[in-house]
């Protein structure tokens, strides 16, 4: 078992004003999940990409949109749930104030 504060979970950073907490993974001994956090700082994006898994999003706090293949974007806000399929473009954008913080769930062996 392993309970820990997520606050004190090393943090990386892959882009400007956006950071990685990677919370549960394979290290742990968690063989189907990954489970991360990510915060969003205002003004800031994820990438604007796809990959052939699936995410599962519960969004912390902040505001925001989540941009689809088609280019719509949608609101989301604390305590949003975001389902996005394998293969489906997308990327979360922050238009709040305030970090946009979420939990993102991934299978693992794909990171």
């Amino acid at each position: 078992m392993k309970i820990v504060d997520y606050r004190k979970v090393p943090a990386t950073a892959p882009l400007p004003g956006v950071t990685k907490r990677v919370l549960i993974g394979p290290d742990d001994g968690a063989q189907n999940f990954i489970m991360r956090v990510f915060e969003i700082e205002p003004g800031h994006t994820s990438p604007d990409h796809a990959h052939f898994w699936e995410h599962e999003i519960f969004i912390l706090a902040g505001k925001g949109v989540v941009r689809d293949k088609d280019g719509t974007e949608t609101p989301i806000g604390e305590g949003t749930t975001v389902f996005i399929p394998g293969g489906e473009n997308h990327c979360l954008i922050n238009q709040g104030a305030n970090v946009l913080r979420f939990i993102c769930l991934i299978p693992t062996g794909v990171e």
